[in-house]
């Protein structure tokens, strides 16, 4: 359990590092470094240099400023790694030296260090590593390039599939390209505000305690309001249906990547 709990907050905070450190090299010494300190007093060195060898692989293997080389599939490979970490290996009876002062009490009760680090880890990787996966999703699909772009720039259907859904349907999951970013503009009132950034992360941060919860009427009734939100935009697809699909895609891949982490979290508290 603690080997993917160590993983998820190594890839999350690199993920973070990216997003808003402005020196990321200072950042990812910084996380290096704290990370390895959580490691040592918890008696977990290995485990977590391990996590660490991961985090630079996922930030090799998932850009953040150009398109996934490999895809998704790091991110698929990460969560069979977190899975098979914590069906096969539960909570640990010793914990090293913090271990020896850890208390944390729930309304379920006792809440183990290693479990503690698991919903820690969950939680930091839902805020922009699982953004960072719903674009790459989201690219996998996306037929348009910009090179189609100078062929076919009197069609609007071309342009209409070329970044609006982007910037309009999910903000949280547009692709990071030089097409988007260009069609993004002061006069649209939306230059300078990123919505999507921070509705994504709360969407998932969300649905994860609503499903820990049990509160499932709220969470249907959550996810069903935010198509309703969506639909006056969606309705405008015309006959090409590239909104309706771009929005179902990046929505369902992140509520997937959110419930897979409640299920996670579940499975190792009922382990």
């Amino acid at each position: 359990m603690i080997i993917a709990g160590f993983v998820l907050l190594a890839v999350g905070a690199v993920d973070l590092v990216r997003q808003f450190a402005p020196r990321r090299w200072i950042g990812y010494l910084t996380v290096a470094v704290l990370l390895l300190l959580l490691g040592s007093v918890s008696d977990a060195l290995l485990p977590m240099i391990a996590a660490l060898v991961v985090g630079a692989l996922w930030v090799w293997s998932m850009p953040d400023e150009r398109r996934a080389p490999l895809g998704f599939w790091p991110a698929v490979l990460l969560g069979v790694l977190s899975v098979g970490a914590v069906v096969s290996l539960g909570a640990r009876a010793d914990a090293g030296l913090i271990g020896a002062v850890w208390s944390l009490r729930s309304p379920f009760g006792d809440v183990s260090f290693d479990l503690a680090m698991l919903v820690l880890g969950a939680g930091v990787f839902l805020l922009e590593s699982a953004n960072l996966v719903v674009r790459a999703a989201l690219d996998g699909e996306h037929t348009w390039r910009p090179a189609e772009a100078e062929q076919s720039a009197s069609e609007p259907v071309a342009s209409e599939l070329a970044a609006p859904e982007a910037a309009v349907l999910e903000p949280d999951a547009a692709p990071a390209t030089p097409a988007v970013a260009a069609t993004t503009t002061p006069a649209d009132g939306r230059g300078g505000f990123k919505g999507g950034r921070l509705i994504g992360p709360l969407e998932r941060t969300i649905v994860m305690i609503l499903t820990l919860a049990a509160a499932y009427p709220v969470l249907a009734a959550m996810l069903a309001a935010k198509g309703i939100v969506r639909f006056p935009e969606i309705s405008r697809d015309g006959e090409t249906g590239a909104r309706a699909e771009y929005f179902l895609v990046g929505s369902l891949v992140s509520w997937v990547i959110a419930l897979s982490a409640a299920f996670l979290v579940w499975w190792a508290a009922h382990s």
